[in-house]
């Protein structure tokens, strides 16, 4: 029975994979006419949760918050549910873009929980690794020009404030300009991000298995990914532009570095 608990919760984290995909899809500007799809996707999910956990429940006789994978499962449907409380109530589209993601790898971090199967082949293990790498690496490389935008808008509107001329040879970039620039770089690079979590945390959990998520490397960088994730859902929802999207692209900048400074090396990365 257990057996079919992780089946059911692995199957609801494939259907809130959905949502997911609709909302990285928005974060770089496409159209939202998905969205029926995905909600749809996303309370399938919710359902197949929800069984998973009851099944899990009666099984263990224990409420399902004993660890920490039970707890990101129990706090994934709580959100989900809540989510499809407050679209029935009030529609608000919008939190899609926060929740959808959010769900879905709190959801699978619960379904990591239990042990996958062992590498078959070598050569899928190092290629689900360099995958992982270089998705997280376009994030980064995503995130810094973000941060030479972010920086160049903060120095130009010092100037415009101060009304500091300019140099005749120098040509300085309009601030909406930048904020465009950052704007784009910001949705790029969480999509980036967001797919080298979640394929660096399905490496780890069959390279080690439960023991991945003790890891202070993991917890830092899913720390990362969180934060990340406000960032984006704060510029698409609340308007944060300008000099509040620029500070809070620096301050995301310091937690990457100590992120990437947490880790060893590439070829051990994510390696307990």
């Amino acid at each position: 029975m257990q057996d079919l608990s992780i089946f059911w919760l692995r199957t609801a984290a494939a259907f809130y994979s959905v949502g997911m995909l609709h909302a990285l899809a928005l974060a770089l500007g496409r159209t939202s006419r998905w969205f029926p799809l995905a909600l749809g996707a996303f309370s399938v999910g919710a359902v197949l949760h929800a069984v998973s956990i009851v099944e899990h429940t009666t099984l263990t006789g224990h409420f399902p918050a004993n660890n920490f994978f039970e707890s990101a499962s129990l706090c994934a449907l709580l959100s989900a549910l809540l989510y499809l409380f407050v679209w029935w109530r009030y529609r608000l589209r919008n939190l899609c873009m926060f929740i959808f993601p959010l769900v879905f790898v709190l959801t699978l971090i619960g379904a990591l929980g239990s042990p996958l199967a062992r590498w078959g082949d070598e050569g899928v293990r190092e290629a689900w690794l360099l995958v992982h790498v270089v998705l997280v690496l376009a994030g980064y490389a995503a995130l810094a020009m973000t941060a030479v935008a972010s920086l160049a808008y903060l120095v130009r509107e010092r100037q415009i404030k101060r009304k500091e001329a300019l140099p005749r040879s120098a040509e300085a970039p309009a601030l909406l300009t930048l904020d465009e620039l950052i704007g784009r770089g910001m949705t790029v690079g969480f999509v980036f991000i967001t797919l080298g979590v979640v394929a660096g945390s399905t490496w780890a959990s069959i390279e080690s298995g439960v023991r991945w998520i003790r890891d202070p490397r993991i917890l830092i960088s899913l720390a990362t990914w969180s934060l990340y994730l406000v960032m984006v859902f704060l510029r698409a929802s609340a308007g944060w532009r300008g000099r509040k999207a620029a500070v809070m692209v620096i301050a995301l900048v310091g937690c990457s570095a100590l992120t990437w400074a947490a880790h060893t090396g590439l070829r051990n990365l994510l390696t307990p």
